[in-house]
This record gives structure tokens, C-alpha cells and sequence, in this order.
């Protein structure tokens, strides 16, 4: 009706003026809201106003030594854990808290209880959890013992004879541990059966210690099932005691192949390192040949493992397993190994047997563009999960091949940018893990064998839907908050969007990519707030973007530019555009002259500082055929019906 109304001030004769008046009734007094600061980012002594730690930043600091035994004929696994603890805060430590996160898998534990009658993807076993037994800590080498704790639910307490002292004090807890491998591990870790055997995939399978930082203190949220993992970053080295005909394989270096692997493997691990194609070390022929393949035909053997300076460890063990791997090649010249192990379910050129490709092309483009991979090995293991990271190793789905095996295999070696590297508080701000991977995972696609998989987060709009539904949620929700139904929007794509379009349309390439780069150089190791997010790239990129941060990433509101209309001007013509949104952005548009050239402009997001109207003069010579905002549709503009001019003047 607007449109209506418009042309008919012009067939009366009326100036441009009155026309522009008519327009400009719609503006509102100003704009300050959506420009002004919206969270507190001042700099403090621990965090700087430029995005960085200060010179008062501290991290505690956690070492562990663990020795356990896989029973696959029980599904237990049995141990004991060893933690040194650096406390490097400047206030002495009567306690510590540590995650029991097993304990997830009880009748009562708040995760079960919490979990709609219908299920989720969180769905878990209910018989398990672990069992502590002869806990020890205490603070440095002579410490007097104690033994006290409280077990709460997924967390566990431990208190000191003494406090550990302040800026370095060092404690050791010790403590044996056991539990019974879950079958349904919440989608993050479990067994399988296969026709050869079980494949045990092992995660969140040790006592360990929770975050104390600058913000909240102890960081005591408990393992419901959606929020992920914040933890402290470390040394460790294990030891994991499995049947003879059991092939291991674990976050970090393998220390002790002579003992685990036949000669001939030997000959074949060595061989691989070396490869740029994928080599087999144990063949889809071979499962069950154990005479070639393993040092013993009888008892158990141990498998020695060690990562340094990362935030966790995980494992998988299994008889059944093919077993593949090739070199890596990472920018400082170093190589390091690719891996992938498989039941035969999983095998063939449209499956599995690609997966070391995958996961070699992954590492390295990555290790290339953003920040050098740091660990020993990057291991692909095949369970019934549908994808899950951790240092240097993934669980993906043993059924998933081509496109969606490519997907997997890359977003979860893309989790060790982010939160192995970058140590971000997933239990909080999946967004900043889940959506700056799958930002990256965008670009990492693309690039893959000539673009042989397609990628869709270009294409915003298809998400218009879920931004006009009154069911959307912010991205600030906590996931374990957040409607189920809705994580993967808040969690992954509307983060990844926002990415895309500050790379694309707001910052360009070099800019943004100084200032993510930096980012995640500074933060290597450390643990970043979304704050020292928003301050790194806006000091690194030379922008101001508090109304983005406020609209995209801390609000529900969402983007629709229009066009009011293009109107002869004094021998030019004048673009009368609207910000009919609740999110500013700067103006892309581009104009097609009626000789079918083409011409791009970009008015600054500061256009909408005191209204939602502006008008533009186009300077040209030529007769304007056309408009359209956004020509290469980055933004996700909730109404493409008034993103381009002419329009048809019927339309209401």
C-alpha cells in the first residue's frame, strides 16, 4: 500500500520533497539503542580492552597421570588417575572441584531426570556411573593425606589438609576409579556391536578438574547432556591395558609401538608416516590376524600414550578394527600422522576408506589458513556416534559416507580450533565452538578435491523461516537452556552466519582474517569470554561493531533492508532506502544501467545511527535500469520481496 500511496504523490505532481516527507514519517527519533554498548567490555587488570590477557591474566594449570584396564567381557573400565594441580590464582585453594562426568549415566542424575519423556539426542544408559575409591590429596610433596570429599551429581569436591597456596602452589589428588562402558553414551561416547567384536569408544571416562578463572570462580555447572566441556589445560601420559587382539588408539602420541604392534606393523606405521597416499596397516583381509599383526597371542597388552599442553583425552579399543593412516604436511614442515579405524561395516570407496583423505585435507587446510595443528596424530574412529571431538581424535557414525562422512569427519577436526585450541566455556557459549567451526568448516569445504562437496552457509535465506518464527531463541541461550529443536540454529548456523557476514559483507576478507587470526593466536591455550571476542576483532579489524555483536549474537531481532524507491533527481537519481529491521547493517547495493553494465555501492552502517530511512544520491549519466540490495545474497534479509527495484506496484 506504501507503494501506492508513493506513486500517486508523484502522478499528482508533487516534488520530491513531499515524497521524501511521505517516506520519513516512518523514522524513529534515533537509533542509540542499537548502536550503544550493550555489555560491559572495559578493560580490567586480567583482560585488556583490546581483546587480549592482561598482564594480571592467570590459568590454572592440570597434569595427569592415568593407568587403566579395559574388561570386555564386563564393558568396565578400571583405573587409577594421578592429578598434579598448579594453582597459579592469587588466592589460596581449600578445595578443588572435579567433574565425575560418568555419573551422568544413573537413574537420578540430574541429566536423567532432565531429559523429556520422549528423549533426545542426549539420550544415555542409566545402569553406570563411577565408583571412587582410596582418594588421597594433598598439597605439595609432604602435605599431610586427606581423603575428604562430597559427590554431587556429576561434580565431586575434594578438600585439602592445608589451602594450596597462591600464584604456583602445587597438590596432587589420587584416586582409583571404575565404571561400565555405557552402550548409549549421550551421542558422545559408548560401544557398538559389530560382527567382529565391540568397538568402545571412551570419553569423559576419568575423574578430572573443573575451571577456576577470573569470571566465575569454580565453574561447577553439571553434565546434563547439551552443554559440552571447559577444562584446564595440561600434560598427559596413560597407559590403557586391553585383550592381545585389541588395536588402540588415543589422543596424542603413541609412546611405545614396539610393544603393541608386530614387526610387520611396525614396518607399515613407519611407512605411513612417510605417505602422502592412504596406507594400510591393518587390512580389511587381516581383522582377526593376529599371528601378523600383534607382539602377543595371549593376555593383555598395554598401549603407552602422551599429548602435551591440551584440555582432555579420549580413546577407542577394538578387535574389529581396519586400520589406515597417511602423512600429514603442516606449514612449519613438520609431519605428523593421519589415521582412521573401521569395522568392515564401515568399509569402501564411498565410506570409510576415504577417511584418512578426509582427515589429512582437513588438518591441513586448516593448520594452513588459521593456526598450525599442534598435536602428534589426528585419528578418525568409526563408532555409533553421530560426530564427536576431542584432542586430536573424533567419533563419527561407523554408517556415514561421501558428502556426509566428508561433513563429519571435517567439522570434528575443526573442534581442535574450537574449544582444544581456543579453550572456550562450551558448558555456556557453544556458539563460541559450534559456530566458529562451522564457520571455518564452510571455507575448508570449498576448498576440499576441487570443491567436490558443496557447502550451503552461503546461503543465508533459506533460513528466513526460522528467523520469522516466534519459537527462535537467541544465540546468548545456554545450551542446555535452549529448546532442543533450536540448537542446532543458535549453536552452529546463526553464529557461522554472523562470521560469514562480517568476512563477507562488513569487514572483507583481509581485515576479518587479521583479526581471526589474531584472535585465535592469542588465545591459543587460554581461556577467552565472548567479550574478549568482541573487543580482539574490533581492535584487530578497525571497526566498531557493538550494534552487530548486539543484534546478531545477543539479540532476537533480525535483518530486512528495503527499497522505498529510485526517483530522477536533478539530472542524477536518488535511492530511497529503509532499515525495516530491528539489526543495522551497511548497504551493498548494486545498480544495472540500461546498457546492462553494473555498478556497486556501499553506503556505512552509521546511515542508520538517527533513522531508518535514508536517501542516496546515485551520480550517473546513464538511465538506471534496476536495483538490488545485497546482490550476492550474504545477508539473511527476512523479506526479499522489497530487496530490489523496480517492484511491482501492485504489491501491498
Amino acid at each position: 500500500m506504501k507503494r501506492k500511496i508513493i506513486l500517486s504523490l508523484l502522478l499528482a505532481g508533487f516534488g520530491f520533497a513531499e515524497v521524501t516527507n511521505s517516506i520519513a514519517q516512518e523514522v524513529k527519533e534515533n537509533n542509540q539503542s542499537q548502536f550503544g554498548e550493550f555489555m560491559d567490555r572495559r578493560g580490567t587488570y586480567s583482560r585488556t580492552a583490546s581483546g587480549k590477557p592482561g598482564v594480571g591474566y592467570w590459568q590454572n594449570a592440570a597434569d595427569y597421570q592415568i593407568e587403566a584396564t579395559l574388561d570386555d567381557q564386563a564393558h568396565t573400565i578400571t583405573g587409577k588417575v594421578t592429578m598434579t594441580y598448579t594453582n597459579n590464582s592469587p588466592e589460596t585453594l581449600d578445595f578443588i572441584w572435579m567433574q565425575l562426568e560418568q555419573n551422568r549415566f544413573t537413574e537420578d542424575s540430574r541429566g536423567t531426570l532432565t531429559t523429556p519423556v520422549q528423549g533426545n539426542r542426549y539420550n544415555g544408559d542409566t545402569d553406570g556411573g563411577f565408583d571412587i575409591s582410596n582418594l588421597e590429596a594433598k598439597v605439595g610433596s609432604k602435605g599431610a593425606a586427606s581423603n575428604k570429599h562430597i559427590i554431587t551429581d556429576t561434580r565431586m569436591q575434594v578438600w585439602f589438609a592445608e589451602p594450596i597456596p597462591a600464584k604456583g602452589g602445587k597438590a596432587t589428588v589420587s584416586m582409583n576409579f571404575s565404571f561400565k562402558v555405557p552402550e548409549k553414551g549421550m551421542d558422545r561416547m559408548g560401544r557398538l556391536e559389530v560382527e567382529d567384536g565391540t568397538i568402545y569408544a571412551l570419553a569423559q571416562w576419568y575423574p578430572k578438574v573443573a575451571v577456576f578463572d577470573q569470571i566465575e570462580g569454580w565453574n561447577v555447572e553439571p553434565y546434563l547432556g547439551a552443554g559440552e566441556f571447559y577444562l584446564e589445560y595440561g600434560n598427559f601420559d596413560y597407559k590403557i591395558t586391553v585383550p592381545y587382539d585389541h588395536i588402540v588408539v588415543g589422543s596424542g602420541e603413541l609412546l611405545n609401538p614396539k610393544e603393541v604392534l608386530s614387526k610387520e606393523l611396525q614396518d607399515r606405521y613407519a611407512k605411513a608416516k612417510e605417505s602422502d597416499e592412504t596406507v594400510y596397516l591393518v587390512s580389511p583381509e587381516e581383522i582377526g590376524n593376529t599371528e601378523l599383526t600383534r607382539p602377543k597371542q595371549e593376555g593383555t597388552v598395554t598401549w603407552h600414550f602422551a599429548i602435551q599442553n591440551s584440555r582432555d583425552i579420549a580413546f577407542a579399543s577394538s578387535k574389529t578394527f581396519i586400520w589406515d593412516a597417511a602423512k600429514i604436511n603442516l606449514p612449519s614442515g613438520k609431519t605428523i600422522l593421519a589415521q582412521s579405524v573401521y569395522p568392515k561395516e564401515s568399509n569402501g570407496e564411498e565410506a570409510w576408506s576415504r577417511s584418512t583423505e578426509y582427515s589429512k585435507a582437513s588438518i591441513e587446510y586448516y593448520s594452513k589458513t588459521w593456526f598450525e595443528f599442534p598435536y602428534a596424530t589426528a585419528t578418525n574412529v568409526a563408532a555409533e556416534i553421530g560426530g564427536m571431538e576431542y584432542p586430536g581424535l573424533n567419533f563419527c557414525h561407523y554408517k556415514s559416507k561421501g558428502r556426509g562422512l566428508w561433513g563429519v569427519t571435517d567439522h570434528e577436526f575443526g573442534h581442535n580450533w574450537f574449544p582444544m585450541i581456543v579453550g572456550s566455556n562450551e558448558r555456556r557459549y557453544a556458539w563460541m565452538d559450534e559456530g566458529f567451526n562451522t564457520f571455518i568448516n564452510h571455507y575448508s569445504t570449498l576448498a576440499f578435491n576441487n570443491g567436490e562437496y558443496p557447502s550451503n552457509l552461503q546461503q543465508t535465506r533459506r533460513s528466513v523461516n526460522y528467523f520469522n518464527s516466534e519459537t527462535r531463541e537467541g544465540i546468548d541461550n545456554y545450551p542446555d537452556v535452549v529448546n532442543t529443536s533450536n540448537l542446532g540454529m543458535i549453536a552452529y548456523n546463526k553464529p557461522a552466519m554472523g562470521l560469514l557476514m562480517l568476512r563477507e559483507y562488513i569487514l572483507g576478507h583481509e581485515r576479518f582474517d587479521n583479526a581471526f587470526k589474531s584472535y585465535i593466536k592469542t588465545w591459543a591455550y587460554k581461556h577467552p569470554q565472548p567479550s574478549d571476542f568482541f573487543n580482539h576483532m574490533e581492535n584487530v579489524g578497525g571497526e566498531n561493531l557493538s550494534w552487530f555483536w548486539h543484534g546478531w549474537f545477543y539479540g532476537n531481532g533480525n535483518i530486512d533492508l528495503g527499497i522505498n524507491g529510485v526517483f530522477p533527481y536533478s539530472g542524477n537519481y536518488l535511492l530511497s532506502i529503509s532499515n525495516k529491521g530491528e539489526i543495522p547493517m551497511p548497504v551493498l547495493f548494486e545498480v544495472t544501467y540500461d546498457d546492462d553494465t553494473k555498478e556497486r555501492f556501499t553506503l556505512p552502517v552509521e546511515i542508520w545511527q538517527r533513522g531508518d530511512v535514508w536517501n542516496h544520491i546515485i551520480k550517473t549519466e546513464k538511465k538506471v535500469k534496476s536495483v538490488v540490495l545485497d546482490p550476492d545474497k550474504i545477508l539473511p534479509d527476512v523479506n526479499l520481496g522489497n530487496d530490489s527495484w523496480p517492484q511491482n506496484i501492485y504489491d501491498n
